[in-house]
């Protein structure tokens, strides 16, 4: 066997070797790969054909393996881009995110219409693609996660929050937007709508012990929209509310 066919068999059993441990969030802390030649493949036809893949199947259907079969290609070649399928959930979680327009920049007056702006955004985007929900526990360090969650920043700063008030602002309305997005896609995934007459039902013969909810109904509107920008409106009226007298 020739020096070139070991090292390329070495390097192989070592990207393999790398795909079976690599932790989330490791793609942004590596440098990327390069080469004189133009590759077959490319990591943003990854991405892509990751997105569609977890659009169509969900996450629990993505294995290196079949997007290997999508992109046709081997995985050896997908590999020399990507070494584990953790670098594929982190880029394609983050290419969600340049999905996000960012609105343009605030004045001190009409901060709130330029947060609102951009989270309606982002809850949009992730209404897109219900998969990425579930992603959101990873270490989000990717330029499209990162460009937006500082113009959130620089926003609230701009209306003059300071730490410890703009960190806690900018923490509130990020959990507002994806546990907004989180519950509304398990919702609609999960149930389809069927369990609103038997949850109904259960409640009418609970009156006594839930009035308020026998009441109302079980999610008796389904106006996710209204819902999310009243929510929102509260949470902002209340954050404006809060902040000390010298920074209004």
């Amino acid at each position: 066997m020739s020096d070139k066919s070991t090292a390329d068999r070495g390097r192989r059993l070592s990207d393999k070797s790398r795909a079976s441990d690599g932790r989330a969030g490791d793609v942004w802390l590596r440098p990327q790969r390069v080469t004189r030649d133009t590759p077959p493949l490319s990591r943003k036809r990854i991405v892509t054909a990751a997105i569609a893949l977890l659009d169509e199947e969900g996450v629990d259907r993505l294995t290196m393996r079949r997007l290997a079969q999508r992109l046709d290609t081997g995985s050896t070649t997908l590999y020399w881009h990507v070494d584990t399928k953790n670098d594929v959930l982190d880029l394609v979680l983050d290419e969600l995110f340049a999905e996000v327009d960012l609105p343009e920049p605030s004045t001190a007056q009409n901060w709130t219409t330029t947060i609102v702006a951009l989270l309606n955004g982002w809850r949009a985007a992730m209404l897109r693609h219900p998969w990425s929900a579930t992603l959101l526990g990873r270490p989000m360090l990717g330029p499209n996660v990162l460009a937006r969650t500082e113009f959130l920043h620089a926003t609230l700063a701009g209306a003059g929050f300071t730490p410890p008030h703009l960190t806690a602002a900018a923490y509130a309305l990020a959990n507002y937007v994806t546990g907004a997005a989180l519950s509304q896609t398990a919702w609609q995934n999960h149930t389809g709508g069927e369990i609103y007459e038997p949850a109904n039902h259960l409640l009418q013969e609970r009156s006594d012990s839930y009035p308020v909810l026998a009441t109302l109904g079980f999610m008796a509107d389904n106006d996710w929209d209204g819902n999310f920008e009243r929510g929102l409106r509260y949470l902002l009226d209340g954050i404006a509310a809060a902040r000390p007298i010298s920074e209004r």
